[in-house]
């Protein structure tokens, strides 16, 4: 096969998005929409990815800044024609270029190379059938089947408007022809553009064939032009992210209600409930339990555990067979082992809790290392914060945390210890004794400073 050049069309403004952002960085599975069209581009395997860009300008350069992209400025947006014009400089004159659309961000990498395999010293185009084809280009046929011209909607005749193969505008050919045929074009039509799509009576008069793929997955070409579209789309790729997990063995309560934005992984035997939202990049092990109305975000979560609904988990892991939830949140930082229990209202930020250890009840513990089999008693808080620094505290193995205490960082509890509920520690306590601190009277101390913040 020849070499590839891709030219990927993103220059538009899309004014019926109603939005300051650029049409192509508006999402679908919390990808740009543009981010799509670069991932199919990739598994094609070209030498060069060069996107057309206009409306937004660097804002849509530096989203893809981490991207091997040749980009090219379209200042004026005169026509799909006059768009790849402004990459004829850097196609490679012995290869094909294959022409995708920015804003069409189910495009199939498999019709993709169907489409490039009748395109060797051919003008391949895909096309589909649509039931109204009104605003398509319309593929027009001669007696003998062939295809002459592509017709756009408001140029066509009634007879051509009748017409229900339509054009997607993603089409392949030698870039000699390309070439060639780009500096043909002129903008003598109902628009006053430069149409690609006038390439093909240039090939039809040179005798060179012009031959359609048509795809029968009218969604893998539909693109997004207003907001309407977007929300559309976004639910036809959740039902095919969905559908995939299904026939991975994953089971899902209702496959029409579940959010994927980003990556998910499963093992065997994973169920998931309702109304779940999975962001970023997450790892389900085998036989994990995701309960109803959970939002879980670039999280590890090992073989067995159980999640309770509406908990919410972002940038954590989870070691096997824990229990977690209803109603916690696990924050940026948490690290929890095996067989751990977290329980309804318990918030976790930064800390690390190790094996068999439970805080089950209406707790806060931020910055905190816990050490083996903790039990953390209800209403429990590690005060981390002193208003303006943060402070870490240590739990150690085998602890009895009771009720309702606040342990001020920074402060150490030791092995074995038991703390007495409604004591508020302050000072390190040591291991395997029992520890109170209570109050008896109110005291205020008039000349307190409250702290300022260390420079580091």
């Amino acid at each position: 096969m020849s070499k590839l050049n891709i030219v990927i069309l993103a220059a538009g403004k899309g004014t019926r998005m109603h939005s300051n952002t650029p049409k192509v960085l508006h999402e679908i599975g919390a990808k740009p929409i543009l981010g799509h069209v670069i991932a199919c581009a990739k598994i094609l395997n070209p030498n060069k990815i060069i996107v057309v860009y206009g409306f937004g300008g660097e804002t849509v350069k530096d989203k893809f800044a981490n991207e091997s992209i040749t980009w090219v400025k379209q200042a004026e947006q005169l026509g799909t024609g006059h768009a790849v014009q402004q990459a004829v400089a850097y196609l490679d004159d012995d290869a094909n270029t294959l022409i995708l659309l920015g804003d069409v961000p189910l495009v199939d990498a498999g019709a993709c190379q169907k489409l490039l395999a009748q395109a060797e010293n051919k003008l391949a185009i895909l096309s589909f059938n649509k039931v109204d084809p009104t605003g398509y280009g319309r593929m027009v046929r001669d007696a003998s089947g062939q295809i002459s011209a592509i017709v756009e909607h408001k140029d066509a005749t009634d007879c051509q408007r009748k017409i229900i193969e339509v054009n997607t505008g993603m089409m392949a050919m030698p870039n000699q022809y390309l070439v060639k045929w780009l500096a043909q074009l002129t903008n003598d039509n109902a628009q006053a553009e430069y149409y690609l799509t006038d390439i093909v009576a240039f090939a039809v008069q040179q005798g060179v064939a012009v031959v359609a793929e048509i795809t029968e997955d009218e969604w893998s070409v539909t693109g997004i032009n207003a907001k309407t579209d977007l929300a559309q789309i976004e639910r036809i790729y959740q039902t095919r992210y969905a559908q995939q997990l299904l026939q991975q063995g994953v089971t899902l309560k209702d496959p029409a209600r579940l959010d994927i934005r980003g990556t998910l992984r499963c093992g065997c035997d994973v169920e998931i409930d309702v109304n779940c939202l999975f962001e970023g990049d997450v790892s389900l092990g085998d036989e994990v339990k995701i309960a109803a109305n959970c939002v879980i975000k670039n999280a590890v979560i090992a073989a067995g555990t159980h999640i309770a609904a509406f908990t919410h988990i972002d940038d954590a892991q989870i070691g096997e067979n824990s229990r977690i939830g209803p109603f916690a949140r696990l924050r940026p930082g948490t690290t929890l082992a095996a067989s751990t229990h977290v329980g309804n209202f318990v918030e976790l930020k930064n800390s690390q809790v190790d094996v068999g250890s439970k805080i089950n009840h209406l707790s806060y513990v931020g910055d905190t290392t816990l050490g083996k089999n903790v039990n953390i008693g209800a209403g429990t808080i590690t005060c981390n914060y002193d208003g303006a620094n943060k402070f870490r505290t240590v739990i150690e193995d085998d602890v009895f945390i009771g009720s309702d205490t606040q342990l001020v960082a920074p402060v150490t509890i030791g092995k074995g210890a038991t703390i007495a509920a409604g004591s508020t520690i302050t000072k390190d306590a040591p291991a395997g004794q029992l520890t109170f601190c209570r109050a008896k009277e109110q005291k205020t101390i008039a000349s307190w400073k409250r702290p300022v913040k260390i420079k580091k």
